[in-house]
């Protein structure tokens, strides 16, 4: 388990805190997506969950252990492709025997087996690769550490269609009971598909923290031009054949949830959002 506890964080004593009093609790087997805008605190919070930056107050805790302390059995299954990295020029072999010892249940195959999916041999030197590539071995590298966390900063920058593609399938593949996936993504459409949990933070708070399951039991959503509909809606943006709606789901059929969508409800209307899933269990 991993838990963020009432932390606080600001670059400078001038500056406000990207974080404040922020918590958040996140449960093994499950891939989470965490959604923000631009400036709201998620690669703050993700180098806080890796202990690269200390809180000003509180802590982040994985399996009851501080992650800023660094210790060797929690930097051992905790593993963070960041949004923006470079490789040295090295054999992709070298590059694996000098990291691996760091990840004692690291897997060979499973990196072979990665890179093959992604159309890559492990006979490359990866210092000369091209960026979408590189984002494709360090994924690769991610998914072979068998760390219990794994932190994805926009995954899906960089990655051709069908890169995107592999990669959803690689992930819901990689999961299991015992493993966090938390990707942090604006590129919303790239990863609905995988996800089980859906976390949207702005700032100082969490704005939504729910399952893709309980989402869909408590809200539909709809495109509709039909004016009935549109006047019951939660919420209700333009689109393209008239309007994308957020209904109450009271008779219990499922739709897929519109991310974008949900978003925008979120952070146009979060007590609105509060409300619905409120009024909905009382239902």
């Amino acid at each position: 388990m991993l838990k963020i506890n009432d932390c606080t964080f600001s670059y400078s004593r001038k500056n406000p805190p990207v974080i404040e009093d922020f918590s958040l609790t996140i449960d093994k087997g499950g891939i989470y997506g965490l959604l923000g805008s631009n400036g709201a605190g998620k690669s703050t919070l993700l180098n806080l969950i890796c202990g690269l930056l200390t809180p000003d107050s509180g802590d982040v805790t994985l399996d009851g252990i501080n992650t800023r302390k660094r210790l060797p059995e929690t930097m051992s299954d905790l593993f963070i492709v960041p949004e923006e990295f470079d490789f040295p020029s090295m054999s992709l072999e070298k590059y694996v025997n000098l990291n691996k010892p760091f990840y004692p249940r690291f897997s060979w195959d499973s990196l072979v087996e990665n890179l093959d999916l992604f159309g890559l041999s492990p006979e490359i030197n990866i210092g000369k690769l091209s960026m979408g590539q590189k984002k494709k071995v360090a994924l690769s590298f991610a998914m072979a550490t068998n760390t219990k966390l794994v932190i994805l900063d926009e995954p899906t920058n960089g990655l051709d269609i069908p890169g995107k593609a592999t990669f959803r399938r690689f992930i819901s593949a990689g999961a299991d009971d015992d493993r966090i996936f938390i990707i942090s993504t604006h590129q919303v459409r790239d990863v609905a598909q995988i996800l089980d949990h859906i976390i949207i933070i702005d700032n100082h708070k969490v704005l939504l923290d729910r399952s893709v399951y309980d989402i869909q039991k408590h809200l539909k959503f709809v495109e509709t031009t039909d004016r009935d509909l549109i006047d019951a809606s939660l919420f209700t943006v333009s689109s393209i054949i008239g309007s994308a709606v957020v209904l109450p789901n009271y008779d219990g059929n499922d739709t897929e949830i519109n991310l974008e969508l949900l978003f925008q409800f979120a952070y146009d209307d979060p007590e609105g959002l509060k409300r619905a899933f409120q009024k909905s269990d009382h239902n």
